[in-house]
């Protein structure tokens, strides 16, 4: 049978090294994981306790498509803890992780051929799933004195229908503050281009609060997830936050494409809204692996990189290293046994000259991924 030319999409190489190391481990080899952005912790053990209770005494059938009433009422009131934001909880709709947020987003918001701007270095799938949408996606190719961020000036030059922002971003950790987005915000209204802000890694920074864009506007969408603060990758549970005049589009959309996200997954997440003490001994750890980092990362050679205000990446230019960053990277990983992300699967133009290192695993990883690392820089001669 005949493919389709839009389902030809990129391989999400981090994906691809996961699998390379997981052959690795199978053969009896021990791996340091410092590729993927998944917290080596669980669950919260609160929530575990309670999904546990639910499974005995709830059938889980299908949920209402916008999500269950309490999940969607109390993450509304996470707005008013971290933001001060009085958020009307009809605008929440639950989601099957950020990635089916994104799916609805551009379904919502776009349509076939329009063009919307996405920062390089950025998450990959953003670019993928567009195209995937017959979509246009336009790199823009952001600037390390700019934190990797795009500007107004970005916008303005790219004809775009739409630009999706992440703060903290991956793979960079690098945040936008509050007069940064604004400006970012007010360009794109006056320029008619859709603002979509991903904020899937908000209650992980390090040395002020990330700023949500509905502190700014609410003429936006924002993505946010269960998966990185929340430590619930694989439950595949997220939120998305819309204009009150958007929200029976999206449901619509979402009917059919969906019916509802995972019931389980939303008890769950209930439940870890209410575990915000075990969740910053999470950050705490990150704040430390963080600090690790940035110490000894340079003792090993890699010195061009933007310190990460939020998430758990740090984004380094190997330029002097090497101009082939899956080359390398597939190296470390077969003589070191560190897995580490090539930085194409996130610029395609630049990524050959960078990589992205994740500190979301257990400190004693981090210290020994990189004793690793730096023996490993030794024996080749590249320090």
């Amino acid at each position: 049978m005949k493919k389709s030319k839009r389902s030809n999409v990129d391989p999400f190489i981090v994906m691809d090294v996961m699998e390379a190391a997981r052959k690795a481990e199978q053969s009896g080899k021990k791996i340091i994981h410092m590729e993927v952005g998944q917290p080596g912790t669980p669950a919260p053990k609160l929530a575990n306790e309670y999904i546990t209770k639910e499974l005995k005494n709830n059938n889980l059938g299908y949920t209402v498509t916008l999500g269950l009433p309490q999940l969607r009422y109390r993450v509304s009131k996470l707005y008013g803890d971290w933001y001060n934001i009085d958020l009307n909880p009809e605008r929440v709709i639950i989601t099957t992780g950020s990635s089916g947020g994104f799916i609805l987003s551009f379904a919502t918001l776009f349509d076939v051929g329009e063009r919307v701007g996405i920062g390089a270095p950025g998450y990959p799938s953003y670019r993928q799933i567009l195209k995937a949408q017959n979509l246009v996606p336009v790199d823009i190719e952001t600037k390390l004195q700019n934190k990797y961020q795009p500007t107004s000036e970005d916008i303005k030059k790219n004809n775009l229908n739409g630009v999706l922002v992440a703060s903290p971003a991956n793979p960079t950790g690098s945040m936008l503050d509050k007069s940064s987005l604004t400006k970012l915000i007010e360009c794109s209204k006056e320029h008619n281009v859709s603002f979509i802000s991903d904020e899937i890694y908000h209650g992980i920074e390090y040395e002020s609060k990330a700023v949500s864009a509905l502190e700014i506007t609410d003429d936006c969408y924002v993505i946010n997830s269960f998966s990185k603060y929340f430590s619930m990758t694989g439950w595949r549970i997220g939120w998305m936050i819309v204009p009150e005049d958007h929200v029976r589009q999206v449901e619509k959309v979402s009917q059919n494409l969906f019916i509802c996200p995972p019931h389980a997954s939303q008890i769950t997440a209930l439940a870890a809204l209410d575990a915000k003490e075990e969740l910053d001994q999470n950050v705490n750890v990150y704040k430390k692996n963080r600090e690790i980092l940035l110490e000894e990362l340079p003792k090993a050679g890699f010195t061009t990189f933007s310190p990460p205000d939020g998430a758990f990446y740090i984004y380094v230019d190997i330029s002097k290293f090497s101009n082939d960053s899956l080359s390398f990277c597939k190296r470390v990983l077969d003589e070191a046994g560190v897995a580490i992300t090539p930085g194409l699967d996130f610029d395609q133009n630049r990524g050959s000259n960078t990589i992205r290192f994740s500190y979301a695993r257990s400190t004693e990883d981090i210290i020994k991924g990189l004793e690793k690392l730096n023996i490993f820089m030794k024996n080749n001669k590249y320090i």
